[in-house]
């Protein structure tokens, strides 16, 4: 579905990126792990159109998408979620998921003298759906709460429910899991898992908690250094030696401190 052919990011003389390669198969969850500074967040923001590269190819479906604005992908079915939380926090839980699709009747000024009606039921149908992703995602109870009052667990539910208003096709998730409880991880691993299984989502994972890396994602692909390190099932991830390396800089002597980290 998604092809990187040696993508690099620079920032001055730092990069960021450095010429990193890889595939993401349709139908798969697919980890992305890698220490702090490995170039995880920025490639998403590349692959994303948040940043343009500063050389190599990206491909969805065979299309050269490479530098495409986020409207322009979205529109194409490639979202991604944020480390921090996107809502508008003065606006309902079920508000904020009416706002996601595009092109609504209510957005133009011919439609508000002319096609009440129309927006009336466009409206209808939208606050239907969006009760329907609530239900889906078992916090249906927060649909009247305001979104800026619910915890940062339920903010990262309340993200993986925007995907759900559109038909996308594959969506990058970042550090879901940061901050947020062991019970709401289960809920959120559990919503992916039910969305890729049963409406065939592609996810990609950035991760630093490897149960949850190993609950959800085949293959994990290592980063390291703006590079792609390593790619395999986890428990072949986490016997490579270049992935122990790079996460603790020591070699064979440690290896088995190193694998506790890295599991960890």
């Amino acid at each position: 579905m998604i092809k990187v052919d040696n993508l690099s990011k620079h920032f001055g003389g730092f990069r960021a990126v450095d010429g990193a390669s890889l595939e993401i198969q349709s139908g798969s969850i697919t980890g992305l792990i890698g220490p702090n500074g490995a170039g995880k967040t920025t490639l998403f923001n590349v692959i994303a159109g948040v940043l343009k590269p500063s050389g190599g190819r990206v491909t969805m479906d065979g299309e050269d998408i490479t530098g495409l604005e986020p409207h322009q992908l979205f529109h194409k079915g490639l979202l991604r979620t944020f480390q921090i939380a996107h809502e508008f926090s003065s606006m309902s839980c079920r508000e904020n998921l009416m706002m996601v699709p595009g092109a609504q009747a209510g957005e133009t000024l011919w439609n508000t003298w002319f096609g009440r009606k129309r927006i009336a039921d466009q409206e209808r149908a939208l606050r239907a759906k969006a009760d329907e992703v609530l239900e889906f995602l078992t916090v249906e109870h927060l649909a009247d709460h305001k979104a800026g009052q619910i915890s940062g667990g339920q903010k990262k539910l309340l993200e993986l429910g925007r995907t759900m208003m559109v038909d996308a096709k594959i969506v990058f998730l970042d550090e879901v899991g940061a901050g947020v409880n062991r019970t709401l991880l289960n809920t959120i691993g559990d919503a992916i898992i039910r969305l890729n299984k049963e409406r065939g989502y592609t996810f990609v994972v950035i991760e630093h908690d490897m149960d949850f890396i190993g609950r959800l994602c085949d293959p994990v692909i290592c980063m390291a250094e703006g590079k792609v390190l390593a790619e395999g099932t986890l428990p072949e991830i986490k016997a490579n030696e270049q992935v122990i390396e790079a996460y603790l800089g020591t070699g064979l002597k440690n290896k088995d401190k190193a694998q506790a980290e890295v599991t960890t």
